[in-house]
């Protein structure tokens, strides 16, 4: 199948320059959808994970499904104020601005094996972000995984010594 095909560019979204890459049009399609998942499973079935991490929004929803299929915990990584429990933030950069994502303290526990689910992997500075705090809280990242990597943004080069896979590049 071609999952590439199955994404729509939006034009100047969220701000004018910017071309997002819309999810929600291989998402709708029940074909594409388990396909994009699968994909992204691919290589993880014998490892030893404990958790998927989806950071927010369109994480929890790559990451929630991989988790289901891999049969492991899945951790929501939210924007500020947004879990109850007591938490652990880190601000980092967009391609288009900061932001700050948190995650509960009890989490992840010290040895846990992670995988980073998410949709995109653009400037690298979400993972980066969740890297952080997976590995503040003593998680060990297994690989972090992507439904769209824009390549040209070359966020690989800061995600040196990771395990990092995509499905659709751009």
């Amino acid at each position: 199948m071609d999952l590439k095909s199955k994404i729509r560019d939006i034009k100047d979204f969220p701000k004018e320059g910017i071309i997002f890459k819309d999810i929600t049009t291989a998402l709708k399609d029940k074909d594409a959808f388990q396909e994009c998942i699968n994909k992204m499973c691919k290589g993880l079935e014998d490892k030893d994970i404990d958790i998927i991490v989806g950071p927010e929004a369109r994480g929890f929803i790559v990451g929630a499904a991989m988790s289901y299929k891999l049969k492991t915990g899945f951790v929501p990584i939210r924007k500020p104020g947004k879990l109850p429990g007591e938490t652990i933030s880190h601000e980092y950069e967009l391609e288009y601005g900061t932001d700050k994502l948190e995650i509960h303290k009890d989490s992840i526990r010290p040895g846990d094996k992670v995988v980073i689910a998410d949709d995109l992997l653009a400037t690298g500075g979400t993972v980066l972000a969740t890297i952080k705090l997976i590995e503040d809280l003593g998680g060990e990242i297994v690989a972090l995984n992507f439904l769209i990597e824009l390549e040209f943004l070359d966020a690989r080069k800061a995600l040196d010594g990771y395990n990092v896979n995509s499905i659709i590049k751009y």
